[in-house]
């Protein structure tokens, strides 16, 4: 069995679809991060069969909204002298913004560099985003 040692002070990443660890792990810089950190993959899980699990034995800055977009079924549990002393639910963001990149190449964002990427929830049951300035549409959790 594997065993990984209790968090202090810092973060559980849980319920993230399995697979997607590595991306989270990435984006949030994890790779570099100068403190304990464990990526646990396929994990057993009642709800989805298998999820993957992200523990920070620190307090960092997340931009939740980002985390939504990826997954929103992930949940954060915020430890303090070994407890958990707030869980926060993921949810898809109304907004994103320099999260993906457009690909339409008549888009503003693609000729015009210093445009932000924004994209608005346009469909929540189906989980797709509109481009705000020319409409194309993307899937949430993608972050190409």
């Amino acid at each position: 069995m594997l065993n990984v040692d209790t968090i202090k002070n810092g973060l559980v990443i849980d319920h993230i679809k399995a697979g997607r660890g590595p991306q989270i792990f990435h984006f949030l810089g994890l790779d570099k991060a100068n403190f304990s950190c464990a990526l646990i993959m396929n994990v057993p899980s009642k709800k989805s069969g298998k999820k993957d699990i992200i523990k920070i034995d620190n307090i960092i800055n997340i931009d939740y909204s980002v985390l939504g977009f990826i997954d929103p079924n992930i949940s954060i549990a915020v430890i303090k002298d070994e407890q958990i002393v707030r869980k926060i639910n993921m949810e898809l963001p109304e907004r994103v913004e320099n999260v993906i990149q457009c690909k339409n190449p008549r888009c503003i964002t693609t000729t015009e560099k210093y445009v932000p990427q924004v994209f608005r929830l346009a469909n929540k049951e189906s989980a797709q985003y509109r481009c705000e300035y020319c409409d194309a549409l993307y899937n949430a959790g993608s972050m190409e």
